[in-house]
């Protein structure tokens, strides 16, 4: 009877055994979408509003940078506007009345001093003619006519451009500079904007990298987090078993400690891991010349998410 007994108790384990290895499971981690928050000009850091293992919502500013390079640029770039502005101005309601009384009197001067060199000319012809005068002295005269009439020349060109407007070339000329300028203080205006680093979503901050104090270079990851709402499963399957799970479907996983209550979720996407480094322990035995696939599971209710760490075991029966 005892013999029986013994035998009936190793037959019991053995059905146990095999049970237990006919039950297929596969175990994966859960993940949530990274995002880095990185200064977009150089300065320091002056306010550090945040710290590690923070919840943060999107708009809030984590930190702020001093960028007093930016600023004395601002005060150049409105100086240039405000100066390109009064050009523009000018440009299109032409010469003022002062302006034009000067062009005129300044074309009377020069027509009267044109007209008395012209007649010394003239008068000095004649003696030069009847050889009363030296050809040196005859020259200095002819040279006091030609810049007289040159000057007059000059002012009478002056008059009509005055009498006539600004040309439509100067004003092209002078909307150009405008806008080039508006353009160099919008430039500077986002450059300041960047002193402010603001959370791009609702996020729980892993890494915060500076100080305050500390130098903050453009593009240098300064915080790093994991989204709140962006949680998902991962699992990677062989291709003999990733052709029973199909897109859409629903499934469930368990955390693989604590309470392990199941989480419910959706199937969106498969796509094989080609890469030899994406191959980690959690991956399950597979044949060789078998490909492997990521499943990425989507939960229904991100909530029931919220308490479990990045990275946590699952478990996939």
């Amino acid at each position: 009877m005892k013999k029986i007994y013994t035998i009936l108790f190793a037959i019991a384990a053995l059905t146990a055994c095999q049970n237990t290895e006919n039950e297929t499971f596969f175990k994966g981690k859960l993940k949530r979408e990274v995002y880095s928050v990185a200064s977009k000009v150089p300065g320091r850091i002056t306010e550090l509003r945040v710290s590690e293992g923070q919840t943060v919502h999107k708009g809030d500013t984590l930190a702020m940078v001093d960028v007093p390079e930016a600023e004395a640029k601002l005060q150049q770039a409105e100086g240039a506007v405000a100066a390109a502005k009064a050009q523009y101005e000018m440009a299109f309601k032409g010469a003022t009345k002062e302006q034009i009384e000067q062009v005129n009197a300044a074309y009377n001067a020069a027509k009267e001093q044109f007209g008395f060199a012209e007649k010394s000319l003239n008068r000095v012809k004649q003696m030069y003619d009847e050889k009363l005068i030296t050809e040196q002295k005859y020259d200095e005269v002819h040279t006091k006519y030609l810049m007289a009439k040159a000057k007059l020349e000059g002012t009478e060109a002056k008059k009509e451009e005055v009498e006539s407007g600004v040309r439509s070339e100067k004003q092209r000329m002078a909307l150009g500079t405008l806008r080039r300028a508006e353009g160099a203080l919008q430039e500077v205006n986002v450059a300041l904007g960047e002193r402010y680093l603001i959370a791009p979503a609702d996020m729980t901050l892993e890494t915060v990298a500076l100080k305050v104090g500390e130098l903050a270079l453009p593009g240098y990851n300064i915080f790093v987090g994991y989204a709140k709402n962006e949680t998902y499963f991962r699992f990677a399957m062989a291709e003999q078993d990733v052709a029973n799970y199909k897109i859409g479907t629903k499934i469930t996983v368990t955390p693989a400690f604590g309470e392990q209550k199941p989480i419910q979720g959706k199937l969106v996407s498969i796509k094989e891991l080609s890469s030899y480094a994406a191959r980690k322990s959690m991956n399950p035995n597979y044949e060789v010349d078998q490909s492997l696939y990521e499943l990425k599971i989507v939960p229904t209710n991100f909530k029931e998410t919220e308490g479990l760490l990045t990275n946590t075991t699952l478990i996939l029966k």
